[in-house]
């Protein structure tokens, strides 16, 4: 039975030489050229008119299928697929860590049919792929979840934030958290407001590029994290990933201070409105930031719970205020608005908002401008907005924000205290003062 993908004339040919999906081929071209492969299931998009080989370097190559060319089956072979060796034994003297998987492109594989990254492979196929691992930590891994994060919920936050917690509570020396990373950051900033001052580091950490690609950051950054995890003197919920493109330098970021800030590249993570809390370069831990939570602390407190009735508002020019009329209707019970500049939406919101405000719906402003922070004093408008009953959230990242509204909901039950809560340092969220940040190289 010829492989997955293939049509016509070409799947005719395979057919009739019975080539399977791993079997060793040998291609030659109308021109003389000679190719010798492994047979591959063709990619979704590809011509149907190429046969898809892996040569014997690993590279995969597409041959056009035209008049002339002669495909040989030369050997029978196994369809491709991952095989997990065996994990050898573990160094009792090393500090025992929790590596807990959720998905993400850190536990994923190309599937060679689409060219697309799925989730494929365990927190333990993990760490046999990655060796090294092995020699900075005992490393007891678990799948909690198997999701590509944009399909993360807040009760998925609730699992990963359960299972960690229980983690702690059985005294592991460090957790890592195996994460995709188009919604890292907001697991890494629910996690800040349940897991409290812990009493060990609890690592966030994903990969760019899947684990089986030639570039992958996925093995850097699972190290850094272990190294922190294992080792660090602090205690924090925080993201690590890569500083720079090099592999020279992994960056700590606290949970409640970073954001994705490209599509692809491996530095994607930054610290906004702070600095990274710490650098790992070769294996050495660089603390950059004062006043973290040490390792070993006593005051951890495990608050869990998350009211989703919380909403993230991006202002826009001409965008009409009936909007926050119709979503309070749908049971909204506090908005965060991400308004321009030093923190302002359109004068025609103050009267719906004041409406609002007075049904007992929070309003919560931070800015759409990355850096800085918000002051609703400045101008008019943005005096009436607090007038009016809008909250400003200092230097809050609006994501953050948002994830806080929601933890905050569960708890309070009348404006006065979720104002309160909004506004009280929890977990890093809110800075003492903003630093001078150059904006362009």
């Amino acid at each position: 039975m010829a492989p997955s993908g293939y049509r016509g004339r070409l799947r005719e040919v395979l057919e009739g030489i019975g080539a399977e999906e791993g079997d060793e081929l040998e291609v030659v071209t109308p021109d003389g050229q000679t190719f010798v492969g492994y047979l591959i299931a063709r990619p979704e998009y590809a011509d149907e008119d190429v046969i898809t080989i892996k040569l014997r370097n690993g590279y995969n190559v597409g041959i056009a299928f035209t008049e002339g060319t002669v495909i040989r089956r030369l050997a029978a072979g196994r369809a491709p697929a991952f095989r997990r060796g065996e994990i050898p034994p573990q160094d009792p003297s090393l500090p025992r860590v929790a590596l807990l998987g959720t998905g993400g492109t850190i536990a994923s594989r190309v599937d060679y049919r689409t060219g697309a990254v799925r989730p494929a492979m365990t927190t333990e196929d993990l760490v046999s792929v990655i060796r090294e691992v092995l020699e900075l930590a005992r490393i007891d891994a678990e799948v909690v979840l198997s999701l590509y994060s944009e399909n993360m919920t807040p009760r998925d936050w609730s699992l990963i934030a359960e299972r960690a917690h229980q983690r702690l509570v059985d005294g592991y020396d460090g957790i890592v958290i195996a994460h995709g990373t188009d919604t890292m950051h907001y697991t890494a900033a629910a996690l800040s407001f349940v897991l409290q001052r812990p009493p060990v580091p609890v690592v966030l950490v994903g990969a760019q590029r899947s684990s089986d690609r030639p570039s992958s950051d996925a093995a850097t950054n699972l190290m850094g994290a272990l190294t922190v995890a294992a080792r660090s003197s602090f205690a924090e919920v925080c993201v690590a990933m890569h500083h720079w493109h090099s592999d020279d330098e992994i960056a700590v970021h606290r949970g409640t201070r970073v954001v994705k800030l490209h599509t692809s590249s491996r530095d994607a993570f930054r610290s906004v409105n702070a600095g990274p809390i710490a650098l790992v370069r070769e294996g050495r831990i660089e603390v950059l930031a004062e006043g973290l939570n040490p390792r070993g602390s006593e005051d951890y407190r495990y608050e869990p719970g998350f009211d989703e009735r919380a909403y993230l508002l991006k202002f826009w020019p001409g965008m009409r205020p009936s909007v926050l009329e119709h979503l309070a209707s749908e049971g909204v019970r506090g908005f965060v608005l991400e308004g321009t500049g030093l923190g302002h939406v359109a004068s025609s919101w103050i009267p719906v908002i004041r409406r609002l405000v007075r049904d007992g719906v929070f309003f919560g402003m931070c800015s759409q401008c990355r850096f800085g922070r918000v002051n609703m004093n400045v101008y008019d408008n943005g005096r009436d907005l607090q007038a009016a009953g809008v909250t400003p959230l200092d230097d809050m990242l609006p994501e953050v924000a948002l994830v806080k509204l929601m933890w905050v909901l569960h708890r309070a039950h009348d404006l006065e205290e979720i104002r309160r809560l909004m506004l009280t340092r929890i977990a890093g969220e809110i800075g003492d003062r903003s630093e001078p940040v150059r904006l362009r190289p």
